[in-house]
């Protein structure tokens, strides 16, 4: 357990290092060269934790585990979905071609090794295992993941599709052999197969399911899919045909609903759930001094942010519209709401020092972070109401936000409510549950809301989606040419240095235009009781329990 510390905005930071793998076009790169970064450390609890190991401690075989969620998952199909936390139960039933470990690097998974380039940077090949079985026996192959891919890029909703680049062929030579041939080179590929896209799909199932897949998803996992109870929980069981079920070790779990951060650290206190996502900042002190609770914390590669409505009329992906008012045609009232906002202070106050201000998609961790994407737009309300008053809009300005309506972020929406008011703004919060918010921000049904991105190890995944005129996430209907080639050129080049200068670029416009205002990142703060173990938490925000057991008491 982690010991409770004095929490003073005047903490010094510290410092950790993590290992993030140079990408190379198409690959993390496919020797053992990693490149080492400094990251701050702003946490008022020191350095990371980012699993509670087995070690040598005795396990006891099955059992039922029980995790709270702090928000519903939207629907179980990894090529439409967007929520973190469909990720948390993905995770232990749809193993990907890659997924990250506790350092950022990328590592093989359902592929047996990082993929080969052509020297032109067109053709990628990926060997994938061979002997292994999808959860409803089927065999797993190369032309299942084909067939993944290609619905990833053709399925209509797909928010796949702009993470995977511009394929233009995908082809299974044999049943371990997968090619992928590109128009242009694209650099984030594997980064985005160590996501949903890279999550490959039981053909069987496909064909007998159709889009209704994601109501009884089948993959390669430790565990298969049981039943969903709406609003209420999700269950898995143990998938005794998983090419490595010797090292699962779970009977079930279960995912149950709990959106109330109280509610679920009284649960995670009584030992109702094992495992609880989301600590709110107001608890973790308290229940890091429990005896038999441990948490596990890390920094986000991810933020959170406030997204303003410019053009998304007619849903994501769609053509961009005009929606006419104010705020969303005019840039300079957008600006003069960034510069209403004290990050730093705003942030510390909420949460305590727990989590930290952010003005760009990219994470100071990130090796493809600069200058230009660390820079924050200047606080000054003053100037910013000065700025409403020139464009001749009334004062103060109203905005309608959309939340989610759990209590850490109406406390956040509240505290931002207020922040604003000097710089001429009337905030109006509508709170919402939170897969309904979803909902909304896919359909351009709202005004302005605030959600955010749990993060991606490549920053493509963090802009291209949200940022590229019809990109699977671009909530506000944003629509700029030069972003758009900016954002392609980086994802062309295997410089890493020339993609931080370009992804400088896109922040530098993005904070004069504000289609999406970044505020803050959270630390991922997973709380556990010590009679399990195994558990693990990565800076892209998703708890892994496909290895964990309940372990005898010491």
């Amino acid at each position: 357990m982690l010991p409770s510390l004095p929490r003073s905005s005047a903490t010094r930071p510290r410092k950790r290092k993590i290992w993030i793998p140079l990408l190379a076009v198409g690959i993390a790169l496919s020797t053992v060269a990693c490149q080492q970064v400094q990251v701050v450390d702003d946490s008022p609890q020191g350095a990371d934790v980012t699993s509670a190991p087995i070690g040598d401690q005795t396990i006891i075989e099955g059992g039922d585990l029980v995790m709270a969620l702090s928000a519903e998952p939207d629907r179980l199909d990894p090529t439409t979905s967007s929520s973190l936390y469909t990720r948390y139960v993905m995770q232990t039933m749809c193993q990907k071609l890659y997924d990250i470990d506790a350092e950022g690097d990328i590592v093989p998974q359902l592929a047996t090794a990082l993929p080969e380039v052509s020297a032109d940077g067109l053709t990628v090949t990926i060997p994938v295992r061979e002997g292994v079985v999808f959860a409803d026996g089927s065999e797993f192959n190369a032309d299942a993941v084909r067939q993944t891919i290609d619905r990833g890029l053709t399925l209509t909703g797909s928010s796949r599709r702009s993470e995977l680049g511009p394929i233009t062929d995908i082809s299974a030579p044999d049943a371990t052999t997968v090619e992928i041939t590109y128009a242009e080179p694209f650099a984030p590929l594997t980064a985005a197969l160590a996501d949903r896209a890279g999550m490959i799909l039981s053909p069987q199932a496909l064909a007998s399911l159709g889009d209704a897949f994601g109501d009884s998803p089948v993959c390669v996992g430790p565990f298969k899919f049981v039943e969903r109870v709406p609003q209420t929980s999700i269950t898995v069981e143990r998938d005794p045909l998983f090419y490595d079920a010797e090292n699962v070790h779970l009977d079930t779990i279960t995912y149950r609903i709990i959106t109330d951060s109280n509610i679920r650290a009284a649960n995670l206190r009584s030992g109702d759930v094992q495992v609880a996502d989301s600590i709110s900042t107001q608890d973790v002190g308290a229940l890091a001094d429990t005896d038999g609770i441990g948490i596990l914390q890390i920094g986000s590669l991810g933020y959170q942010a406030f997204t303003i409505n410019i053009g998304n009329t007619d849903g994501v992906g769609a053509a961009v519209g005009v929606i006419g008012t104010p705020l969303a045609v005019e840039a300079e009232i957008r600006k003069a709401f960034s510069m209403s906002v004290d990050r730093e202070s705003l942030v510390s106050s909420v949460f305590s020092d727990w989590y930290e201000s952010a003005c760009s998609p990219i994470s100071p961790s990130s090796p493809f972070s600069s200058d230009a994407s660390e820079a924050c737009p200047e606080f000054d309300p003053v100037a910013a109401k000065q700025m409403l008053e020139d464009a001749g809009v009334p004062i103060p300005f109203p905005i309608t936000m959309e939340v989610t309506n759990t209590p850490d972020t109406l406390r956040f929406a509240q505290a931002l409510q207020a922040a604003v008011v000097e710089g001429g703004f009337e905030l109006s919060i509508s709170p919402i549950e939170y897969s309904t918010l979803l909902d909304v921000q896919a359909r351009g049904d709202f005004d302005a809301l605030q959600l955010g991105w749990s993060g991606r190890v490549d920053p493509h995944g963090n802009m291209f989606n949200f940022l590229s005129t019809g990109g699977g996430n671009n909530y506000s209907g944003y629509s700029n040419p030069e972003v758009d080639d900016l954002l392609t050129s980086a994802a062309e080049t295997n410089d890493s240095a020339e993609r931080a200068d370009l992804y400088g670029q896109v922040v530098e416009i993005v904070q004069e235009e504000n289609p999406i205002v970044y505020l803050y990142r959270v630390r991922s703060l997973t709380g556990y009781t010590t009679d399990i173990a195994g558990v693990e938490t990565f800076a892209d925000g998703v708890v892994h329990l496909s290895n964990v057991a309940f372990v005898e008491a010491e």
